[in-house]
């Protein structure tokens, strides 16, 4: 083990129980350790207070254990926040609970120490609970690999020391150390924690991998494109790192706010303590006493639940829209979300797969029927690679007709393709391609018809293919597939009062193709990029907005908008880093659950605050006219606090 795991295990903000300082039956014993400790406490002040019954000098001797297992720890904080000049909730309830055992209320002073040390035990297990993806995409991270050597050996090298275009190799059932290219083998991958997609993914010889992804069935040699800092499960790291540290407005304000409130609570406390006996003449000590009903005073008034309740609420929600694959950068992202009154779509790549479908095949000249046209175009396209052959050969499959025999086959790049089609006992020539690749084939008179209605069609924005067959001519036209559940997805954005916006580049036909498709009345075509910069910035000052794109034409107006939202798995480098929201599968339907998702973080948060401040407003003067008593004021402040860290947990189920 080298010490760059101990920097590692410090840096990334993992429980004790997995640190490599620690032996295997040591972490057993510290994981939960505060919870344990906490239950602990409680037993044996549970024991206390019935001794205080029968033997006072016992029930003091196992209430001193109460202060030594709950106090100390917190003693020991307290003063590191004096050393820091650091006044906050921590000082407030130490203060408060060895004040008590001063007065002679140990026994309300161990019940705050044992409940306040649960609570924070509670706290922890829910931020640790709402940052699981984090954790478990650290363990993801394997810190050794096999790497191939000159003479062709496998050794063990750690994964840092790993450079650009080394090989390694994956046996089946280990986690991918470093994106790669695969360079011998195949084997299926599951990208369930990168992606979201529980579906394995078949590899072969030349596909990218993704570093965190598992090799389920079969040995891979991968050739190491990315070191460890540029992988993609560490960018994926820091990008729930950063949305987990950028703190919306609220929960700044409150961070900022626990100082000078924890002040403030302290010097009442003083203020009331000192100034009571003198203005109601009460005394000092006692159960009536100013400084037993100053300290309840001080307990009620604690902000403990209106703390955490903001950020436990958020973190639970960035934990579980990355569970989805969904990656937030920030907290503040929810908060805009949930603002947002309109949704603006990129067309190609987002609204649409960017991959090319047969729309219809027309006969120009001749008389050959149309299915026969697409046989010999599938014979001619299944010998290469190009969107235009995919989108035959998966129409030809779709019929399920019958491939036709092709013989002297050439390929012309950038032109077309041409051969002879052997059917029937008859051999016929055959050419498909762009226009000048088939109007040199054909005669003045259909070349002058053949060129006026492309030109025509053209302008309009139809990708288009030409098939020249013998004597017969087909014009085949392609248009760009919807991607699947657009259409529930912009249905469900209306029920949620999402008014969804088309702005794309292409051609205004294509276009209003797509939005008759998917019922989208607002269309915006043949945008340049700083037009789709102008327009959203004008939308944006009616309302705050989303934007959703996947290009680099896409990343400006991705950074303009309130929100931007992009495509990982299709989209542009640039369109992820502009972007405030990464879709890392490229699901549309994720787009309304993320609303969902982003509207009820925000309630739960409200939640939160309105319980602890309905604890804080209502608990605080009865605490100080003597109708609350110290033990009752600390269980609805630490009880509180529980259930704000449970409500949050709420958000973490999908």
């Amino acid at each position: 083990m080298g010490p760059y795991l101990f920097d590692e295990f410090l840096a990334s903000g993992l429980e004790e129980s997995i640190s490599p300082f620690l032996t295997r039956s040591s972490r057993k014993w510290s994981k939960n350790l505060s919870l344990k400790i906490a239950i602990t406490s409680a037993c044996l002040l549970a024991l206390s207070f019935v001794l205080s019954f029968y033997n006072t000098t016992l029930s003091y001797f196992f209430l001193s254990f109460v202060y030594f297992f709950s106090g100390t720890p917190a003693l020991l904080n307290t003063f590191e926040d004096f050393k820091n000049l650091e006044i906050n909730i921590d000082v407030l309830m130490t203060l408060a609970a060895f004040l008590s055992l001063a007065i002679g209320s140990g026994l309300e002073g161990g019940l705050l120490l044992v409940l306040f040390e649960l609570s924070g035990a509670m706290e922890s297990m829910v931020t640790h609970k709402a940052k699981g993806t984090l954790n478990q995409l650290h363990q993801l991270s394997p810190r050794m690999a096999f790497v191939f050597d000159e003479d062709g050996a496998v050794i063990e090298k750690t994964v840092r020391d790993i450079q650009v275009g080394e090989k390694i190799l994956v046996k089946a059932g280990e986690i991918i150390p470093l994106d790669g290219e695969v360079v011998e083998g195949r084997s299926s991958l599951n990208l369930v924690h990168l992606t979201g997609e529980s579906l394995p993914v078949s590899k072969k010889m030349g596909d990218e991998v993704p570093a965190g992804a598992r090799n389920l069935d079969a040995g891979l040699t991968i050739r190491v494109t990315r070191m460890s800092a540029d992988s993609t499960l560490s960018r994926i790291i820091q990008l729930i790192t950063q949305a987990q540290e950028a703190k919306p407005q609220l929960q700044r304000f409150l961070d900022r706010f626990g100082k000078p409130y924890s002040m403030t609570i302290i010097l009442l406390t003083i203020l009331f303590a000192i100034s009571f006996p003198f203005l109601f003449s009460m005394s000092f000590f006692g159960w009536e006493g100013s400084i037993y009903r100053a300290l309840t005073f001080m307990i009620a008034a604690s902000p403990c639940a209106l703390i955490i309740g903001a950020p436990t609420a958020y973190l639970s929600a960035i934990s579980s829209c990355a569970r989805k694959g969904v990656l937030l950068k920030g907290g503040i992202t929810l908060d805009a979300l949930a603002s947002c009154k309109t949704v603006g779509f990129d067309k190609t790549g987002t609204l649409t797969t960017g991959e090319l479908s047969l729309s219809s095949i027309e006969t120009l000249q001749g008389n050959a029927d149309p299915d026969f046209a697409l046989q010999a175009a599938a014979a001619l396209e299944h010998h290469v690679v190009h969107p235009i052959s995919s989108a035959i050969l998966k129409s030809h499959q779709e019929k399920k007709l019958p491939f036709l025999s092709l013989e002297d086959f050439q390929s012309h790049p950038g032109f077309g393709l041409e051969g002879t089609i052997a059917y029937d006992g008859k051999k016929m020539n055959a050419r498909i391609g762009i226009a000048e690749f088939i109007l040199e084939k054909i005669g003045p008179k259909e070349k002058e018809d053949l060129e006026m209605k492309l030109k025509a069609l053209e302008r309009k924005g139809w990708v288009l293919a030409i098939l020249l067959l013998d004597s017969s001519i087909f014009l085949f036209r392609f248009s760009d597939t919807l991607r699947p559940g657009a259409k529930e997805m912009l249905d469900e954005l209306g029920s949620l009062e999402l008014e969804p916006v088309m702005m794309t580049g292409d051609h205004q036909e294509n276009a209003e193709e797509i939005a008759r498709l998917v019922d989208l009345k607002q269309i915006h075509a043949d945008l340049r990029p700083e037009d789709k910069l102008q327009l959203i910035s004008e939308l944006s000052k009616k309302a705050p907005m989303a934007m959703v794109g996947d290009g680099i034409n896409d990343a400006p107006a991705l950074a303009r908008a309130t929100v931007g939202i992009s495509m990982g798995k299709v989209g542009s480098a640039t369109a992820v880093d502009a972007s405030d929201v990464v879709l890392l599968n490229d699901e549309l339907p994720h787009l309304s659950w993320l609303f969902k998702k982003s509207r009820s973080a925000i309630r739960i948060v409200k939640e939160n605050l309105t319980l602890a401040l309905c604890v804080i407003i209502f608990a605080t003067t009865p605490a100080l006219l003597g109708f609350i008593p110290l033990w009752l004021a600390v269980v609805l402040h630490e009880g509180g606090t529980v259930i704000v860290g449970l409500n949050s947990l709420r958000l973490l189920k999908s």
